[in-house]
């Protein structure tokens, strides 16, 4: 949620990685990118959404579905595997 960690537009300002697309190649990986856009999480992200719809209009901030929907969105992110995602990517 901070940005900060494995998030290759976080890598790549601090010089650690040349590259900062995301692996489905449409565009930085950014957290923004990650929760709410990356092709490869719809079938998570649709679980995290049903969640917060019941309350809100989709989509939140980042900063409310860290600190209202944090279980869920926990559960969303422990369900990302990266190189599982990266080799569904190069497909």
């Amino acid at each position: 949620m901070t940005g900060h960690g494995n998030i290759k537009v976080y890598l790549h300002k601090y010089k650690k990685i040349d590259d900062q697309t995301c692996l489905c190649r449409k565009g930085p990986q950014t957290v923004q990118h990650i929760i709410f856009t990356y092709p490869l999480l719809e079938k998570e992200r649709e679980k995290l959404k049903a969640v917060v719809t019941r309350t809100e209009n989709w989509p939140v901030s980042c900063n409310k579905i860290g600190v209202q929907y944090h279980k869920k969105f926990k559960e969303y992110v422990d369900n990302i595997n990266w190189n599982e995602e990266q080799s569904k990517s190069s497909q």
